[in-house]
């Protein structure tokens, strides 16, 4: 038999053969056509099998088809190392048609069942043992990568908050203000300016029930944690969270020694993170006491304390070596809320706070309940060192004149002052009653009163009805028009050019230009002396008087005596129409009080600093005679006939005294300005708005009541004298050298300005 002729493939695109060289035996479906034919092939005819020249696949399609059908066999696990071959879809199958097909793939296995891929997948009754391990595997790596990825946050955070830390290795330095401690004349203390911190003590120095106070409230495992207390946080959250609200905190002491050192108090998540941080770091570099210790010698405690010791002195005047369980708890209450808690500013709610302290100690295991409730009832019954709530005009009037001692600045220092803490007191009372009674009904809203010795030593100031409502010191600050009580400015300075008390003049209507100035009641009297003028306070003569001696001169008079605010250069001022303060009027009045020597008022008599040693003190002062004793005698004669027989009888006392009163257009100010051998005193009624009048409210009515009381208690215990009158001298500058009595010499000494008015009305007449 010859060999089989290798069979001939017909391209695609090549021409067909006419004839082949041997019969093939192919499948009509793998037989290749051309492209160009139209017509689907016909099949070729029956052809006897020769299974050796067949192809392979062929043979098995056949052998498949001819063995007969099997039962099915369960299914078997898959070998997941073989790989699948793809079945063509139809689209790509189609392409292929023609060419000659590849070896066939082997059938799909059976898709295996649920519970097969659950074994494989790790699951079932542990057949898949290696695949569980897998997961296992892979969980693990996931954990990791995670707790890698949670790292580098963590990192990240620290670090975005750690690049402005604050400078740990200057905690020890102190940066605070120096503190300013003022004491009246008896040495007691009435206010306190500035950061007052007490001695440093180590914590076997502090009284334990302090220190017991403290952890039972603020930090009971403080002597377990590392800085942080993750149970602490737990709880505050949990209570928090029940409350709605912020009613706990967690943080312990080293983050609070943190806060007070390093850090601002604002609530912010920057804050916080810094304040762990920092926590960790005082842990890490400091011993438990001696963190413990640094917190309580410098936490702050309310009234400007720092640290416990001051805080037991401010509130308790005792160190906190000896201070008792009822006190410790005081102090500890304290650290919540400083101002709130303050047993000077809220008494009730401090105790409240305190009993809370208690009942923490007995929980903390400190102190038995039957100690806890004997410290209850002989604690509350301690007298705690309240600091008065008086002075503290007179203390804002003294913090700003502070830069005038160069040598005391930037140090601690103690101020003993003039005031007379109970003189004080009292007139700070009498104010309050006189506006909530009378006054009320008067619509006067606001006073001042100030009161001083004839050496400008202010005993007593008052600026407002109600430091706590407005700090405003009317009595050194505000601006107003004294009316009648600056006449005695003009009669001083015609005393001083030869007129005397019992001169005369006209009390009838004047115009100058287009202002016609009359008289408080509307009615002229005349002629009259100049005593009964400026008792009654006639408008018209004291305006005569101002264009007689010139206003440049009044001007001059009244700069001697004191005043320094600006002052009207015309005929108005001779009513008091230029504005000054109720310090400076009382300050130009003390000159008549003390033999007409010009003195500035003062509140400081000595400093020292806190261990005792005098840094300062006053010695003299003044700017001597201003007054001549002429001048002198007769002003006290005018201004005594004013509380005798004149607009302020309702100021009589049992003593000699002499005064003036003012009231402004409109009633919106009404003054009282007078003076005993002892004391110089002035008050001040009206309202804040100018636009609120009074209810015809007069100097000469509630200003002169008031100023009786305040007298009253002033000179209480002091035998009546005479007005101090000065040995008969030369004459003070300003002074005629004529007679007294006689007409006014033309004399300079009001400058030029009074020089030239001279002149003129020498030439053409008044």
């Amino acid at each position: 038999m010859a060999a089989p002729s290798t069979p001939r493939v017909v391209s695609e695109t090549g021409p067909r053969a006419a004839t082949p060289a041997a019969p093939l035996s192919v499948d009509p479906s793998d037989r290749l056509i051309s492209s160009e034919e139209s017509a689907p092939p016909k099949p070729f005819p029956a052809l006897a099998r020769e299974p050796k020249r067949e192809p392979r696949f062929y043979r098995e399609v056949q052998q498949q088809h001819s063995r007969p059908p099997e039962p099915p066999a369960p299914p078997l696990r898959p070998d997941p190392r073989e790989a699948f071959e793809p079945r063509l879809s139809r689209k790509a199958a189609k392409s292929q048609e023609g060419r000659l097909r590849p070896e066939p793939m082997p059938p799909a296995p059976p898709r295996a069942s649920k519970g097969l891929r659950r074994r494989l997948s790790g699951g079932g009754d542990g057949s898949g043992g290696r695949r569980g391990g897998g997961w296992g595997r892979r969980l693990l790596i996931w954990g990791l990568t995670l707790a890698i990825w949670v790292g580098v946050g963590i990192g990240g955070v620290v670090a975005y908050y750690a690049v402005d830390l604050p400078d740990i290795d200057k905690m020890t330095a102190t940066t605070r203000r120096p503190s300013v401690v003022f004491q009246s004349v008896e040495g007691e203390v009435f206010a306190a300016f500035g950061d007052l911190y007490g001695e440093p003590l180590t914590l076997p120095e502090i009284s334990p029930y302090l220190i017991q106070a403290v952890l039972a409230t603020e930090d009971r495992r403080f002597f377990s944690h590392f800085g942080i207390d993750l149970f602490g946080l737990a709880r505050a959250f949990y209570t928090n969270l029940r409350a709605g609200h912020v009613v706990q905190g967690g943080s312990t002491v080293t983050q609070q020694l943190a806060k007070n050192l390093f850090l601002t108090p604002d609530r912010t998540m920057k804050r916080k993170m810094q304040e762990v941080l920092m926590a960790l770091w005082l842990e890490r570099r400091f011993s438990k006491e001696q963190i413990l210790a640094l917190y309580l010698n410098r936490v702050y405690l309310g009234s400007g304390t720092f640290g416990v010791d001051a805080a037991a002195r401010r509130y308790f005047d005792v160190s906190a070596r000896k201070i008792g369980l009822y006190q410790s708890a005081v102090i500890a209450g304290l650290l919540k809320a400083p101002s709130r808690y303050s047993p000077i500013n809220d008494p009730e709610a401090s105790r409240r706070r305190t009993a809370d302290v208690v009942q923490n100690m007995v929980e903390a295991g400190y102190i038995d309940q039957k100690t806890a409730d004997a410290a209850q009832v002989t604690g509350a019954a301690e007298l705690v060192h309240r600091a008065p709530a008086a002075g503290r005009y007179f203390a804002d009037w003294m913090m700003s004149h502070l830069d005038q001692f160069g040598e005391v600045a930037g140090r601690d220092i103690v101020i003993q002052t003039t005031l007379d803490l109970g003189l004080q007191r009292k007139v700070e009372a009498d104010l309050k009653a006189l506006l909530a009674g009378p006054g009320a009904k008067a619509n006067v809203s606001q006073g001042a009163v100030v009161v001083m010795t004839p050496d400008g030593a202010v005993r007593a100031m008052v600026g407002g009805r109600e430091y706590d409502d407005s700090q405003f010191n009317r009595a050194a600050q505000g601006l107003r028009q004294p009316g009648s009580a600056f006449k005695p400015f003009v009669y001083l300075t015609a005393m001083e050019r030869g007129y005397s008390p019992d001169d005369t003049m006209e009390d009838a209507p004047i115009k100058l230009g287009n202002w016609s100035p009359g008289n408080y009641t509307g009615r002229y009297l005349g002629t009259i002396t100049l005593r009964q003028a400026l008792a009654e306070s006639i408008n018209t003569v004291a305006v005569r008087l101002v264009e007689a001696v010139g206003p440049n001169r009044v001007i001059s008079t009244a700069r001697r005596l004191g005043i320094s605010s600006d002052l009207r250069r015309d005929a108005t001022l001779a009513l008091g129409t230029s504005e000054v303060t109720l310090l400076e009027m009382t300050n130009a009045y003390a000159a008549f009080a003390n033999g007409g020597q010009g003195v500035t008022a003062y509140g400081v008599a000595q400093i020292t600093d806190p261990s005792g040693h005098v840094l300062y003190k006053r010695q003299g002062g003044g700017f001597g005679q201003v007054i001549s004793p002429t001048a002198l005698a007769r002003m006290q004669d005018m201004m005594t006939a004013v509380i005798q027989n004149g607009s302020g009888k309702a100021a009589r006392l049992d003593r000699p005294a002499a005064g003036k009163s003012g009231t402004t257009q409109d009633y919106r100010d009404a003054w009282f300005m007078g003076f005993t051998a002892d004391y110089v005193a002035g008050v001040w009624l009206g309202n804040d708005d100018y636009r609120n009048e009074m209810k015809k409210v007069t100097g000469g009515g509630l200003p002169a009541q008031l100023w009786k009381q305040v007298m009253v208690a002033a000179n209480q215990g002091l035998p009546p004298r005479p007005l101090t009158m000065p040995a008969m001298e030369q004459p003070a500058p300003g002074e005629p050298s004529g007679e007294p009595g006689g007409t006014p010499t033309e004399e300079s000494g009001g400058g030029l300005g009074d020089t030239i008015d001279d002149l003129l009305k020498g030439i053409f007449g008044r």
